[in-house]
């Protein structure tokens, strides 16, 4: 592949600000369910297993929402649609959070899960573009780092907030992220990019197929290690390790902030060792500290500090989902980066509607320890399949030749 030259690009303040806040939100909207699901669970008289249901919906629609937005990121304008992302995934929380029965919540959940599916790849998309390349590891690591900060607020809502003002409450309120897209377009006077604006050929993509179906296996391998992990924890700390809720709150921030560091990290290794070592190293990492989780967990339950040492140290492995915004970028063309970044990520995203299912699946064989050996094995994936894929370390972005 070509390496880039040197480029002397400043840092894209306001874009990336903007695209960092709308992922946050982005990612606290999809994720707010996993600490939610019990109390709508008990308001529309569900089961356990209709509750897996419920958790893979957003994951569900992510794909097309990653594809359509996508494709139409790349014709009308990233900027337009990166806005529109933002409104469509706020309109999605009000709908479920006012929802009088189960199939209108879930009509929300699966517009919250097209909103979130397309602002994924135009964001990084546009950072991406922006960034020098000898930094593109670092900064789509940092805009990726909203992901933990929107899975802190997920948990301070979910166990501080809920309890006293109700499900519903906190997620029409969470539709208060409109604002930032309002604010953004009106306010802000992001960098004019310029869209593909030409025909897209069937020639032009058949022959990245085979590389798109490497990179969303990829995807599928390392955030089924994320959601098979983080759906149902909430629920394991206080339901099956018989933590506190204010406890596991703790815990769960631990594994926040160490995902947060991990994520900060994770850039600087990408971009001095390569996107395939640092992949490897960190799912490494997740895979250890799950374990001791799924087969240690009594023990760690008896010494505080130790289980505060795992979470983050489980939190910091996990940092390596900050890889998949350069890493995909790189991948792809200029003209198809938008429409293929979403279509990979989100397509995995979207497998992940059976994550739920298979983790309920091997609680039930083998309790707690089997529920968490599923992921496990699939961070054990991660760091082998990586190297399937080209090392793609500082080169230039690539675009059609026609």
């Amino acid at each position: 592949m070509k390496r880039a030259v040197s480029e002397s690009k400043p840092f894209p303040t306001k874009l990336f600000l903007f695209a960092f806040f709308g992922w946050t939100f982005d990612f606290y909207d999809l994720v707010l369910l996993g600490f939610l699901k019990d109390d709508v669970g008990k308001a529309f008289h569900l089961t356990h297993q209709t509750e897996a249901w419920m958790l893979g919906v957003a994951l569900g629609t992510s794909g097309l929402g990653g594809i359509v937005c996508g494709a139409l990121a790349d014709r009308v304008g990233k900027r337009t649609m990166l806005s529109s992302t933002i409104l469509l995934y706020s309109f999605g929380s009000v709908i479920a959070g006012l929802a009088p029965n189960i199939w209108i919540f879930l009509i929300g959940r699966g517009i919250v899960g097209l909103g979130v599916g397309g602002e994924w790849a135009i964001g990084h998309a546009m950072v991406a573009e922006a960034m020098r390349s000898e930094a593109r590891g670092r900064g789509s690591a940092l805009l990726q780092a909203g992901e933990p900060v929107g899975v802190g607020l997920a948990a301070i809502a979910g166990y501080l907030i809920a309890p006293r003002v109700g499900w519903r409450a906190v997620m029409v309120a969470s539709a208060a992220t409109a604002l930032l897209a309002l604010f953004a377009r009106r306010s802000m006077h992001l960098p004019n990019e310029v869209s593909a604006r030409v025909a897209i050929r069937r020639k032009d993509i058949i022959p990245r197929l085979p590389r798109l179906a490497s990179a969303w296996l990829l995807g599928v391998f390392k955030l089924g290690t994320y959601w098979t992990c983080y759906t149902w924890l909430p629920s394991f700390l206080v339901k099956e390790m018989h933590q506190s809720v204010s406890r596991s709150l703790q815990l769960v921030a631990c594994a926040q902030v160490g995902q947060f560091t991990g994520m900060l990290v994770f850039g600087n290794v990408a971009d001095k060792l390569g996107r395939r070592p640092a992949f490897s190293i960190f799912s490494v990492i997740t895979a250890i500290a799950v374990a001791l989780l799924a087969y240690r967990w009594e023990y760690l339950a008896d010494h505080r500090l130790l289980f505060w040492a795992v979470m983050v140290v489980f939190g910091f492995g996990s940092g390596c989902t900050a890889g998949f915004g350069a890493l995909l970028a790189e991948l792809y063309p200029t003209e198809l980066r938008s429409m293929m970044m979403g279509t990979t990520y989100n397509l995995a995203r979207a497998a992940q509607l059976g994550a739920p299912l298979l983790v309920a699946w091997a609680v039930a064989q083998n309790g707690l320890a089997g529920g968490l050996t599923v992921p496990v094995v699939l961070a054990i994936l991660t760091a082998t399949w990586v190297w399937v894929l080209p090392e793609t370390k500082g080169i230039a972005l690539p675009t059609l030749e026609r």
